[in-house]
């Protein structure tokens, strides 16, 4: 059974993705098309560095092929936000990436990008889950003989309208003039050349660790958590740099070390980036979180009398919120965020560029801007735990949690509990404790939030024995 979650389908690599599902998965899409009369534009499809993506590509496109669609092919490979941005500047209908973005190495996946380049919602993913299971044949093409008749087309300079859109959207002046230097630790992934040629042509130093291509992404996972930054910290304080930035696989997700080797988390990032577009650039407008994202984004909202929307995980419904209430930017505590004008998914190649340029305006450090943040906002601690758990036991989480509405004995008073995504408890302090199912992954993720990080882990102990997993 092929399902996709709230990144698209996602599969270890030899068990579900294979080369006869992954065409599944394409033939699904043929008949998509079909059916909403969508065949008259091309489909592009990009994929990142990690085992199986350009081969899975070379699948997906002989696929789409024989069934009568035209495909854009890259011939190199590239982050999730280049399709996004070409789906929506070229107004196609669909875009195709190849990739498992932040999973472990052993998984690979096939995103779907809609109209306006955005993520496909659930009832696209859910449809097209009818239609894979419908599909009796298997039907496709040389890759090759696709090529030269020119019903696959080698998609020329693919990086030209997405480096110009992101540079004309930055105060470069700003930039030129502080020069700031930065490490870039790629993770492996395909989000390293689009931010060196913007910093390059910003004539910022941008040095690169890991760079090169690595299918085990060098024994750690693609994500740029405190905890897989460690030589990055290290580095950027033996030379000096300004800051460090890391991407994961397929360049929608940021994690920042600033000068002194601290870990910037996301969710410092969001309240950084927002806070300087509203002060600083004078932009209005409120900001979009996800249910497991800093409450911080709220006061600050609440201090420019604006007004933080929640909504359910699943960058699709940041972005499409963003465009319902105009807000400034959206994001997520995983690493994701977009910014108004820009793409309607994540773009950590934008991201980070506008960090850098926050950093040369303002003239202080990542950590002496929190700081004052935090004086300002109060001090949010946000930890989190994945909990494995056998298939039998998701059922009876399930039923405890959603339908019993049972819930662990708290020392906190509890405000309300929300259950639009999972089960969400909102104390009356401020803080709160989520526990939701992944969309990716064999997971329950539980996220907490206090004013320091015992009253946080407590919360989430508290999950633990109450679940007993």
């Amino acid at each position: 059974m092929i399902n996709f979650g709230t990144g698209g389908w996602r599969a270890v690599i030899g068990e579900d993705f294979i080369c006869e599902n992954i065409r599944r998965v394409a033939s699904g899409i043929v008949k998509l098309a079909q059916e909403q009369n969508k065949t008259d534009k091309p489909i592009i499809i990009g994929y990142d560095r990690r085992f199986l993506s350009e081969s899975a590509a070379r699948w997906v496109a002989e696929t789409l092929v024989e069934g009568g669609l035209q495909v854009w092919f890259l011939n190199r490979s590239a982050p999730t936000p280049l399709i996004m941005h070409t789906v929506k500047d070229r107004e196609l209908y669909f875009g195709i990436e190849i990739t498992a973005s932040h999973n472990p190495s052993n998984y690979n996946g096939i995103k779907l990008i809609v109209d306006e380049g955005r993520d496909a919602p659930l009832e696209i993913t859910g449809h097209l889950e009818e239609l894979i299971a419908e599909v009796k044949e298997l039907k496709y093409c040389s890759f090759e003989t696709a090529v030269a008749d020119g019903r696959i087309v080698y998609l020329q300079n693919p990086f030209n309208k997405f480096l110009d859109d992101i540079i004309d959207l930055l105060d470069m002046k700003a930039l030129r003039e502080r020069g700031v230097r930065v490490l870039f630790d790629t993770m492996h992934g395909s989000g390293a050349y689009p931010l060196q040629v913007i910093f390059h042509t910003a004539r910022c130093t941008i040095d690169t660790i890991n760079l090169n291509k690595d299918a085990y992404f060098g024994g750690m996972m693609p994500a740029p958590t405190e905890k897989t930054l460690n030589t990055l910290q290290d580095q950027v304080i033996l030379g000096n740099y300004d800051f460090g930035i890391a991407m994961d696989g397929d360049g929608d997700r940021l994690g920042i070390i600033d000068k002194c080797g601290r870990y910037i988390s996301a969710n410092e990032i969001l309240c950084m980036l927002y806070y300087y577009l509203v002060k600083y650039k004078g932009w209005k407008g409120p900001v979009v979180r996800n249910l497991s994202t800093t409450h911080m984004l709220d006061r600050i909202a609440e201090s420019f009398g604006e007004k933080c929307y929640e909504v359910p995980v699943g960058f699709k419904y940041i972005s499409s919120k963003i465009d319902e209430v105009d807000a400034v930017l959206g994001g997520e505590s995983s690493g994701g965020l977009t910014v108004r004008g820009h793409i309607h998914g994540k773009d950590s190649v934008y991201a980070a560029s506008l960090f850098a340029e926050m950093i040369s305006v303002i003239g202080k450090t990542a950590s002496e801007i929190m700081n004052e943040l935090e004086e300002q906002f109060g001090h949010f601690e946000m930890v989190e735990d994945n909990l494995r758990f056998v298939p039998e036991q998701k059922a009876e989480i399930l039923k405890l949690i959603m339908e019993d509405k049972k819930l662990p004995v708290f020392e906190a008073e509890i405000d309300h509990v929300g259950y639009e995504d999972g089960c969400k408890v909102y104390f009356k302090d401020g803080s709160f404790v989520s526990c939701r199912f992944s969309g990716t992954e064999p997971l329950l993720r539980i996220f907490a939030e206090a004013g320091d990080k015992k009253t946080a882990q407590g919360y989430i102990a508290a999950f633990h024995s109450f679940l007993k997993i």
